[in-house]
């Protein structure tokens, strides 16, 4: 069975090809420097914006299953860049929708805690999106195409995501903050954002196990912990031994030339749990799974 996944050079898609290498023939689609193919991974060098090659490479792969990894999200970037964000998190998305349907195989997309608006909180996959930036338009439009495209297709929407990076590259708060706390240098995280952070083998897993089961529709991916981006910044520096005085609150929303954020993306992940035989974890347990990680080299 072969598995196609783009935006492999991010921190996600590396955890999904880690747990998907021993039992999948992967292929990995990113626009920058490649690590070396290895066992059953093979690496491919390719714009997503090129529609013909990217038709090309995907008759000439054949996959099974399609996991759409690759997209900016940026959420600040997008809103000042409107077109790039939607040619890439929409256009991109709808020629690999179109790619799968023709093909007849699975996608599972990537999508985002920030499709809501933040006044609920701890929503559930029946509460409907209501963007409160431009990037969370894109993913909302990009949802909606592939779920529309084909009733085998699954919407994967991810909570904020824990990890480290395998080559120092990407976006990984997680990684920023115990660089900034190994130099005692105070760090900023906002106290109204709540959310329910995954962690990254966790969520690896997760996205395996879909491409090879029969669950279709929307799914929540998120860690069982509810907590503001602030004191989850203060509980990580306590479990690793750092001064979580170091640690400040700020209110995001109130941070001139950014984009507003919605307050309370928490996401309910119980049908995850009903789902799935991997195990949603809790913030620590996330955490500690990480660091062990790290050290094995899994992530």
């Amino acid at each position: 069975m072969k598995l196609l996944i783009t935006g492999s050079n991010g921190f996600v898609a590396g955890s999904v090809i880690t747990h998907a290498q021993n039992h999948w023939e992967v292929h990995g689609i990113a626009r920058s420097a490649l690590p070396a193919d290895h066992g059953n991974v093979h690496y491919h060098l390719l714009d997503l914006l090129d529609e013909e090659k990217l038709t090309e490479l995907f008759h000439k792969i054949k996959p099974d299953v399609v996991i759409h990894a690759a997209a900016i999200a940026n959420i600040d970037f997008c809103e000042k860049n409107k077109s790039i964000a939607e040619e890439i998190n929409v256009g991109v998305t709808k020629s690999i929708a179109r790619l799968c349907k023709e093909a007849d195989i699975k996608m599972i997309h990537c999508s985002t805690d920030t499709v809501f608006d933040g006044v609920k909180g701890y929503y559930t996959e029946d509460d409907l999106p209501n963007p409160v930036n431009y990037y969370a338009e894109t993913k909302v439009k990009s949802e909606e195409i592939v779920l529309s495209s084909s009733k085998k297709n699954v919407v994967a929407r991810l909570a904020l995501v824990m990890g480290l990076l395998s080559r120092e590259k990407g976006n990984s708060f997680l990684f920023d903050l115990i660089e900034k706390l190994k130099n005692d240098e105070q760090v900023k995280f906002a106290e109204n954002e709540i959310r329910t952070p995954v962690d990254v083998i966790t969520l690896g897993a997760a996205l395996v196990e879909l491409a090879d089961n029969n669950f279709s529709g929307i799914i929540h991916l998120a860690g069982n912990t509810r907590i503001d981006r602030f004191n989850m910044a203060k509980q990580i520096a306590i479990d690793m031994n750092f001064s979580s005085d170091l640690i400040m609150s700020t209110n995001s929303n109130s941070i001139p030339d950014r984009a507003p954020r919605p307050n309370d993306a928490s996401l309910n992940n119980g049908k995850a749990k009903q789902i799935l035989k991997t195990p949603m974890r809790s913030l620590q347990e996330g955490l500690a799974l990480i660091m062990k990680g790290k050290k094995e080299e899994l992530v």
